[in-house]
């Protein structure tokens, strides 16, 4: 009997082990996309690429996978960019494990190690994200804990360093100009309708929060001191009532010279308000935001977009028709005042206006000054802007007559009939390209922008789309002159043409040509025509995309962070997928 023990345990021990294991694999989930862009690049003198640069290919891909597990999920990210398409930095070029990460949270309590993407209220203070199309990623390595004492609290804590391309997490490395600092933070969010019981049914609605966030890096300036312990902090409240509901937040960050502020030592502020109101058919909002001097980053010397800890959103209207979109706001870190004001309404249906299936109006106004900067003493003079001075000082809702960027825009979306559906919209743009695209004293785009989406249902699975697209310059056109020193910074300036034409066979298969058509621009030999074709298939989460023809020079932003874009001729293939 002794002998049959030691198996008979094993045997069990093995059978319960299996049982575990199966169901171990049976609550397990697992998902992931994968993406590649590729272009081929061809010499195209009609719009002046005359040298490849040794690049006649750039292929950007990805593919990540997610694993979850009951309170347990992990995932890992790889990349390749080899090399990089146009547009993106050449920091990025290669390939490798990009990000990973772990998490175990049990409702109470959830720890990440690894790779984090978080944010803290909205973003004035702390946030990590990435974004593909920009080729932008500035993930935080290290740890994040949440705890939920009790309903309607949390509270989190990350600390960590932040992804620079491929560059190793060293705190530093003077050869590679890399000494990031060790980022650090605290968030607390109050939910009081949760908490409190009185308030659980109440109309009225109230959530309070606040956040710390430092930065440790060494001083290694050999002509300033620089602060070693960089604290920004930020309070934040959301209330509702009925149909309306109000939110703002403030962030304060203490001096922090760097590369993008010129070495001042003046602290950094930032406001996000937003107050709207909604009904059925009716959505008003209104959105007032300052930024004085706030750029955050982990690493003193980081230019563009590299290192930033913080986010600011922007809050302008963003287009997506082509046209439009070539004007896009980038938030100015450094200082601007901005405001939004939005109204979306839909004439009832069974009205004369509204007709059959009712009509959706939208009205938008949206403008971004620079603050007002005055002079302050340093070494017994008046001096503004001055590095390793204090800078200036700024009145805090002084705005300046020096604007940035307005839109004006109004659109009507209008289904005519079960075949027919219609959108318009004019807009009314000033655009600062000096400031916003580095284009030196270049005159500002004051430009009126007007499209037309109409789309035509043929059958149930067949339909045709066509968009027609105007942009006129009030100054800058066909006619004005241009120095021989200065015409790259008119590449895309003056009156433009676009038009497309989709044809949509669902549910695989879409066809289209478009041109865009620069023929108001001021230098006669910048009047190109941008011709493309587009064939894409889909089949269930694959999505396959081939077009060929040119690309104009333009600038991609997303929520406010933007990339350049050259002028590129050839094919590009997309193809994206997702289990």
């Amino acid at each position: 009997m002794r002998r049959l023990l030691l198996p008979l345990l094993l045997f069990v021990f093995s059978g319960v082990q299996m049982l575990h294991a199966q169901s171990f694999l049976e609550n397990s989930q697992v998902n992931g996309s994968f993406q590649t862009d590729a272009q081929y690049y061809m010499l195209d003198k009609g719009i002046g690429i005359t040298d490849l640069n040794g690049k006649q290919l750039g292929i950007n891909g990805f593919g990540k996978v997610g694993y979850t597990n009951g309170d347990f999920s992990a995932g890992i990210r790889f990349e390749a960019f080899m090399p990089e398409l146009n547009g993106f930095r050449k920091e990025l070029k290669g390939l490798g494990l990009a990000n990973f990460f772990a998490t175990y949270d049990n409702g109470f309590v959830g720890v990440t190690v690894g790779d984090i993407y978080d944010q803290f209220g909205s973003g004035l203070v702390f946030r990590t994200y990435e974004e593909w199309s920009l080729g932008m990623d500035n993930a935080l390595r290290g740890v994040r804990t949440i705890i939920r004492p009790t309903q309607g609290v949390t509270l989190k804590g990350v600390y960590g360093r932040q992804r620079y391309f491929w560059a190793p997490y060293n705190e530093r490395d003077f050869d590679a100009d890399d000494y990031r600092g060790i980022v650090r933070g605290v968030d607390g969010d109050w939910d009081l309708n949760q908490s409190i019981p009185a308030m659980n049914d109440a109309a009225f609605k109230m959530s309070i929060g606040g956040s710390f966030v430092s930065k440790k890096q060494d001083d290694q300036s050999l002509f300033y001191y620089i602060p070693e312990n960089v604290g920004a902090a930020a309070g934040r409240i959301n209330m509702g009532y009925g149909r309306f509901a109000f939110s703002t937040e403030y962030a304060y960050k203490i001096n922090d010279p760097s590369a993008i502020n010129d070495f001042i030592y003046k602290e950094g502020q930032s406001l996000l308000s937003s107050l709207s109101y909604s009904q059925k058919g009716l959505g008003v909002v209104l959105q007032v935001k300052r930024t004085d001097n706030m750029s955050f980053k982990s690493m003193y010397t980081g230019q563009d977009n590299d290192f930033d800890i913080n986010f600011i959103p922007p809050i302008n209207y963003t287009h997506t028709h082509s046209l439009p979109s070539m004007y896009t706001y980038s938030t100015q870190p450094k200082g601007e005042m901005a405001g939004q004001f939005q109204v979306n309404y839909t004439i009832p249906k069974g009205t004369a206006l509204g007709g059959k299936y009712g009509t959706k109006l939208a009205l938008n106004y949206s403008q971004v000054n620079d603050i007002v900067r005055d002079s302050v003493m340093d070494h017994g003079q008046m001096v503004l802007n001055r590095r390793g001075s204090l800078g200036y000082v700024s009145k805090f809702f002084a705005v300046s007559d020096h604007c940035f960027f307005r839109d004006i825009n109004f659109e009507i979306d209008k289904k005519i009939n079960k075949d027919w559906h219609v959108t318009a919209q004019y807009i009314n743009l000033y655009y600062d390209i000096e400031t916003l695209e580095g284009h030196k004293d270049a005159p500002v785009v004051q430009a009126n922008i007007a499209f037309l989406d109409v789309t035509y249902k043929i059958n149930k699975r067949q339909s045709l789309r066509m968009e027609l697209q105007g942009l006129w310059e009030k100054d800058v056109h066909d006619g004005y002159v241009v120095e021989e020193s200065d015409k790259e910074d008119y590449q895309k300036r003056g009156d433009w043409a676009f038009g497309l034409l989709e044809y949509t066979i669902a549910p695989h298969w879409s066809f289209s040509i478009a041109d865009k058509w620069n023929y108001g621009n001021p230098v006669p030999e910048f009047r190109d025509h941008y011709f493309t074709g587009t064939v894409s298939y889909i089949h269930d989460a694959t999505r396959i995309m081939l077009s060929g023809g040119r690309q104009s020079e333009g600038v991609v932003c997303v929520g406010g962070v933007c990339r350049k874009v050259p002028a590129s001729s050839g094919v590009t293939l997309t193809v994206s997928t997702s289990f």
